[in-house]
């Protein structure tokens, strides 16, 4: 947490893992941040496992209690599975929107590859189903999954702009969700195209009256930070480029530093 605040962020994203953060020490140091303003996202992602649908909903559930009790700004949903049928799925965004209810906590679901959300055009579906529903937007993945930059797709993506509450700044290209630095010249193209994404929802929810947009600069460790053979060493520095990405987007998307 004290890396955070040094390299200027106002806020985490964690993904609690369960007996690592869930004792006094943690908590008190994040009551102490948040009493001055600092924003905290809890990540709800759940290892793969062979289970019904409902033993899923069931772990999903217990997940999503124990993230409450650290009173999150909201949770960040890696929610349901690709290969789920959309009626299983629906059930399993129907139990995700009734504990968002219950305990006032925002959920938001995040565009990610293996998720009910991992294509663009399949998302779609869900969307006429649930029109309130809430999106994390990390392109990175659809871009994977489709191989491509979304050429194709850009009236799809910009109808759903109005769904989306919470981005994912990570680059990502074509056969991966994460290029090994955004901001070599080789990735300026890539980094052009997502920063255009990013700025049109910005603008969009700044248009709407909403005063102001969480951004998660995500550059993620190895399996994501591609590494050299044999030496397994990281070819960027993760924490460099997210701090980079922080100072890049005041720049970019608010004109300030």
């Amino acid at each position: 947490m004290k890396d955070i605040v040094t390299d200027g962020f106002s806020g985490a994203e964690i993904n609690l893992a369960s007996g690592f953060f869930d004792n006094s020490d943690f908590r008190n140091a994040l009551a102490e941040l948040r009493s001055d303003g600092f924003s905290f996202i809890a990540q709800q992602v759940l290892d793969p496992r062979i289970e019904s649908v409902d033993e899923y909903i069931g772990r999903m559930l217990d997940r999503f209690y124990f993230l409450a009790s650290f009173e999150p700004d909201f949770i960040n949903s890696h929610t349901g599975k690709d290969f789920y049928s959309f009626d299983d799925n629906c059930r399993i965004i129907e139990a995700v929107e009734n504990f968002a209810v219950r305990t006032a906590i925002p959920v938001v679901h995040e565009t990610h590859r293996a998720r009910f959300t991992f294509h663009l055009s399949t998302l779609l579906p869900y969307l006429e189903k649930f029109p309130e529903l809430k999106l994390t937007a990390d392109f990175s993945h659809w871009c994977n999954v489709s191989e491509s930059l979304l050429e194709e797709q850009g009236d799809m993506l910009e109808s759903i702009i109005t769904n989306i509450s919470h981005i994912h700044a990570r680059v990502g290209w074509q056969q991966s969700a994460q290029v090994n630095d955004p901001f070599a010249p080789e990735w300026e193209h890539h980094l052009s195209v997502f920063t255009d994404w990013w700025r049109k929802i910005v603008a969009y929810h700044a248009e709407n009256g909403r005063g102001s947009m969480t951004i998660t600069p995500e550059a993620g460790p190895f399996p994501y930070m591609p590494q050299t053979p044999y030496s397994k060493e990281n070819l960027a520095d993760q924490r460099q480029i997210n701090s980079k990405m922080k100072n890049y987007l005041n720049t970019t998307l608010y004109g300030r530093y």
